[in-house]
């Protein structure tokens, strides 16, 4: 059983990182992962929350996380919402749920202190 949950961890972690490739890829900016692993009953595991600046960078940076995740892993995930407008995109795969929107619907919903509990981490911008 601890083996499972090693390897779980392991996968998640790795897709953390394809996704947060995903992004980059496409010069997705402000990058803030949210981790409620330690926080009981939450929805998941993780949040990526990154910035686009157009409607068309949103829908680039989410067909990259697509692409990026089931080139490297062979990970589809769950459900996508959000494109018919891009101002706001959710990609759900399960533990990691990735939200990339535009600098407006960014300062309004403001996640990063919506989620309070969760340990936040700055992804370095390396472009």
């Amino acid at each position: 059983m601890q083996n499972k949950t090693i390897e779980k961890k392991n996968n998640t972690k790795k897709l953390l990182t394809a996704i947060t490739e995903g992004i980059q890829e496409k010069k997705g900016h402000r990058i803030v992962i949210a981790d409620f692993s330690n926080i009981k009953d939450s929805i998941c595991k993780y949040f990526v929350i990154c910035q686009a600046n157009t409607a068309t960078q949103v829908e680039a940076i989410a067909g990259s996380v697509s692409d990026t995740t089931r080139e490297k892993l062979g990970e589809k995930a769950i459900g996508v919402t959000g494109l018919e407008n891009a101002y706001w995109v959710a990609i759900d795969y399960g533990d990691i749920i990735v939200h990339v929107l535009q600098p407006q619907a960014r300062e309004f919903y403001d996640l990063e202190h919506l989620w309070a509990d969760a340990k936040l981490t700055e992804v370095p911008e390396d472009y």
